[in-house]
C-alpha cells in the first residue's frame, strides 16, 4: 500500500486538536494584551488544558509566539512572492516580498520583537525554532529568485545578496530605535539600503 494515506488514529486527531487550540488560545491573547501580559497559565486555560499538557507543545512563552506567528509569517511570505511574480522592476518586485512580512512583523511591535528573538537566539533543534528559521531561508530564496532575473547575476551572488537583503529586514524590524516607527517609515528605510546594494 504505498502511497496510500493512512487514516489518522484518534490519538493523533485529539493532538492536533489541543494543538489547534493552544494555537488560537495564544493567538488571541498574545494579539490582545501583548506577549509579556500574557502568562502560561492564562493560555492554558484558554485552551482548556492543563499547563503540563501545554508545556508537551511548547515549553516556554517564546516557543509558543513561535508556534503562533510561524504560520502567520509563512502566510505573509506566500502573498509578497505571490505579488512579486507579477512586478519587473528588481527593487520593486524585493520590497513586494518584504512588505507583508514587516507588516505581520509589526501588527504587536513587542511580540514582533520577542518573535525575531527567539528566531535568532533560540535553539534551532527545536522544531518551532526550525520551522522559524525555515521561512527566513525562504524568504531569502524567494528574494535571490528575483535577483536572477537579471541574467549578470549569478545564484551564488543573488543568494549571497538575498543574506543581506534579509539581514536589513531584520534589524529594521528588531532595532530599538525603531520601536516607534510606523510600516512605511521602516519598509522606506529598508528600500533605501536595498536600493544602494542592488546598485553595486
Amino acid at each position: 500500500m504505498s502511497g496510500a494515506s493512512q487514516p489518522v488514529g484518534r490519538r493523533e486527531r485529539n493532538k492536533q486538536l489541543k494543538l489547534d487550540r493552544i494555537t488560537a488560545a495564544a493567538h488571541e491573547l498574545f494579539a490582545e494584551r501583548g506577549i509579556d501580559e500574557v502568562t502560561t497559565q492564562q493560555i492554558a486555560d484558554k485552551a482548556d488544558i492543563g499547563t503540563g499538557t501545554l508545556f508537551l507543545y511548547a515549553k516556554t512563552k517564546g516557543e509558543l509566539l513561535l508556534l503562533v506567528q510561524n504560520s502567520v509569517y509563512a502566510e505573509a511570505l506566500e502573498r509578497g512572492r505571490a505579488d512579486a511574480e507579477n512586478i519587473p522592476d528588481t527593487l520593486d518586485a524585493v520590497m513586494a516580498i518584504i512588505r507583508p512580512v514587516v507588516e505581520c512583523n509589526r501588527t504587536q511591535v513587542d511580540s514582533g520583537r520577542v518573535y525575531l528573538r527567539e528566531m535568532v537566539f533560540g535553539d534551532p533543534a527545536e522544531p518551532h525554532h526550525h520551522e522559524a528559521l525555515t521561512i527566513t531561508g525562504q524568504t531569502e530564496q524567494a528574494v535571490a529568485a528575483v535577483l536572477c532575473r537579471d541574467a549578470q547575476v549569478s545564484e551564488a551572488d543573488a543568494a549571497t545578496a538575498a543574506r543581506v537583503v534579509s539581514a536589513v529586514m531584520f534589524l529594521a524590524m528588531a532595532a530599538g530605535v525603531n520601536v516607534a516607527a510606523s510600516v512605511h517609515e521602516i519598509l522606506r528605510d529598508i528600500r533605501k539600503q536595498i536600493a544602494v546594494l542592488l546598485t553595486r
